[in-house]
């Protein structure tokens, strides 16, 4: 729309301090002709006035104005906790009344903006901070108000630092009197001790409960172990649990459901606490002084966190003197206590080179077999030794280890090489040195293998003539690895370049402590932006798929592709943060993407409690929807922009200047004219 203004503007010939003096001086000649009476005073005064005028040169100002209309910014909340019960469809009807309510007003423009979800899950509803984001682009000038429709629920109001620069008017949704059931954690570890309680307070919130109302809670461990548990609602409370292994462990926590529920989503908590040992406890037993003993003492005690018991039988087989064991070492070797009373405190037993001697009674060694079938560790080092009637084998340890001696010992060199499945097991994929499959190893050579026959478990590990050097089982709840060398060491010596032999040996201690990440059937997923990309490791390869179930219950197959050395992998799209499983038929593993206690469920009744002193500091306004839409309005600039029943939005009545037109009011021959004529007629007056 187009229009006009008329404006006068001066442009003074003179400054200002000299126009001023003049027009004081003027005054003060004609006010002593007027004091003296003097005749045609006045015609003189408009001839004193027109020069001055003349001299201020007044001149009219007509503009070409364009008038702009004024921006009217309408928020939409489309956070999942609109989600809830009748709110999209109230959100949806509202907002295609107001939008033909505003497309009625004249000279006003309407901005729609979303406020999207992904934002919301994440950090809860951002709705300030996307109308700040959108008012960047809009003149405040034009600006005539912001409408938001909304549950109230913007997680942001506090941090607000400035007023908005037009009134802001909130119309909730969903009801006045919502109630629901919610359960809050107050305070939970990010890590805690294998083996050792972990405590996390928390509270069952719900305004329809009576305080102390008993309330059922289904505690779940990695999708496992599961237990129900009942506290007291609106009241705080301590858990405690176990956690049972290393690295991450999820705990879904699920409250059971209250009278008035708007969701059950917020009933549930997910928890991922990482799994840290303590101290590992080692038993090392040495059967005789060799020169690979220091090798495994040197490995353990680098660690700091294996506090390691060494023992080592010094006394040399040959030697038969009759001197009772017991009178053989300074200190008593405290065989009840080690392999009877404290022998579940250990994490791993290692025996290196050890056979028959008389030390160890066959009850013990019964103790150590049944060790393992609960769920300990065993590692066989052996040596000759083991292919003679004084071995191990012949012992209730026998049963648990995944090879027999045949009763060979091949004492000459060899390259140490990986099996088919060694290159799909994780403890021995991608050892450095181990070459291409079929290819010769970039290690230096043993020179001693103890002959076996496998009768469980994996072999990873073979000499030239596939003769099974390291083979790993599992026990019973427990895991056993054989060793069929004692020449490892000669990897640590750098002997024709050496090997990988403390990596090597780092995997198989970890892998027999049931290290999460050396899990040769596993299943797994990270999480990278929007991707989580799963992984399924198995020791045959086969094309498989995964079924991930989302936060929401929806179920999505993913195909797996093979990739080599024991790995399926594939990739899925998630958008919806929270809580996810994945199963592959065998296997269950929990994946947590983004907030897995999103902030946006903490609290979904509707309320105007939040927005309220948004509203009232840029003179806005809040209004239940459930009270009825109010009516629009526009006002001054100046005025009130709410009312009891309506909202308004400014009238800004901008404009911009597109042409200007400048006329002098005193033309030269005009101002020349009327000058002469005042000071004629006054000469003519006096001379009267």
């Amino acid at each position: 729309m187009i229009s006009s203004g008329l404006d006068i503007a001066f442009a003074p010939m003179l400054p200002l301090w000299a126009l001023a003096a003049l027009a004081v001086l003027s005054v003060l000649v004609l006010a002593a002709g007027l004091w003296r009476r003097a005749r045609g005073i006045w015609l003189r005064a408009a001839a004193v006035a027109v020069l001055l005028l003349a001299l201020a040169n007044p001149a009219i100002i007509a503009e070409q104005r364009e008038d702009q209309s004024d921006i009217a910014l309408l928020l939409t909340d489309r956070s999942p906790s609109q989600r809830i019960g009748e709110r999209p469809q109230q959100t949806d009807a509202v907002l295609e009344a107001l939008r033909a309510e505003l497309a009625r007003q004249p000279n006003l423009e309407v901005r729609e903006v979303t406020v999207e979800p992904a934002g919301a899950n994440r950090e809860g509803t951002q709705l300030l901070a996307t109308a700040q984001q959108a008012l960047s682009n809009i003149p405040r000038r034009r600006l005539a108000g912001i409408i938001a429709l909304t549950d109230g629920q913007a997680h942001d109001a506090d941090t607000m630092s400035e007023t908005l620069p037009a009134p802001f008017h909130a119309l909730i949704t969903g009801e006045k009197d919502e109630q629901d059931r919610r359960l809050v954690i107050r305070q939970a570890p990010s890590f805690g001790m294998v083996g050792k309680e972990v405590t996390i307070r928390l509270a069952v919130e719900d305004a329809a409960a009576a305080e102390g109302t008993p309330v059922s809670l289904r505690l779940r461990l990695n999708g496992e172990r599961e237990e129900v548990i009942a506290v007291p609602a609106n009241s705080e409370e301590e858990i405690a649990f176990t956690l049972d292994r290393g690295g991450q462990s999820v705990l879904e926590i699920e409250a059971a459901p209250g009278e008035r529920e708007l969701t059950l989503i917020n009933n549930r908590a997910v928890l991922s606490i990482n799994g840290v040992r303590d101290r590992l406890r080692v038993l090392l037993v040495s059967g005789e002084p060799h020169a690979g003993e220091r090798t495994w003492r040197n490995l353990l005690k680098a660690d700091p966190s294996v506090d390691l018991v060494h023992f080592t039988i010094l006394r040399p087989p040959e030697k038969q003197d009759g001197t009772p064991i017991r009178e053989l070492s300074l200190i008593s070797f405290p065989i009840r206590e080690l392999f009877e009373v404290k022998i579940d405190e250990f994490d791993l037993i290692i025996f290196d080179r050890y056979k028959r001697r008389g030390v160890l009674p066959r009850l013990y060694l019964g103790n150590i077999a049944e060790y393992v079938r609960k769920g300990g560790a065993l590692l066989m080092a052996v040596g000759p030794d083991f292919a003679s009637p004084v071995s191990l084998f012949q012992t209730p340890i026998g049963d648990i280890l995944p090879a027999e001696p045949s009763g060979d010992v091949h004492e000459e060199g060899y390259r140490p090489t990986l099996t088919a499945m060694g290159r799909r097991h994780p403890v021995t994929a991608d050892l450095a040195g181990a070459g291409p499959e079929g290819g010769v190893p970039g290690w230096g050579r043993w020179f001693r293998l103890v002959d076996t026959q496998p009768r469980s478990g994996t072999v990873v590990m073979q000499d030239e003539r596939a003769r099974p050097l390291v083979v790993l089982d599992r026990v019973g709840e427990g895991r056993v690895a054989q060793i069929n060398s004692d020449h490892m060491w000669l990897w640590t010596r750098g002997f024709e370049g050496g090997g990988p032999q403390a990596e090597l040996l780092r995997r198989v201690a970890h892998w027999l402590m049931k290290e999460p990440d050396l899990e040769e059937n596993d299943l797994r997923a990270t999480v990278r932006g929007d991707r989580m990309e799963i992984e399924r490791r198995s020791l045959e390869p086969a094309a498989e798929t995964v079924e991930v179930t989302g936060p929401s219950g929806e179920t999505i197959t993913v195909p797996l592709a093979e990739s080599g050395e024991g790995r399926a992998t594939g990739t899925l799209t998630v958008e919806e943060p929270g809580l996810y499983r994945l199963s592959d038929g065998e296997r269950t593993r929990l994946v947590t993407v983004g907030a897995v206690n999103p902030v946006e469920y903490a609290d979904v009744r509707a309320t105007d409690a939040v927005l309220a002193p948004v509203a009232e500091a840029s003179g806005g306004s809040v209004h239940w929807l459930a009270d009825g839409m109010p009516d629009l309005r526009r006002v001054d600039a100046d005025r009130r922009a709410t009312g009891r029943n309506w909202i308004g939005l400014r009238a800004n009545n901008d404009y911009i200047v597109t042409g200007v037109l400048e006329v002098p009011l005193l033309p030269a021959l005009l101002t020349l004219l009327l000058a002469l004529g005042a000071l004629i007629g006054g000469w003519l007056r006096e001379a009267r």
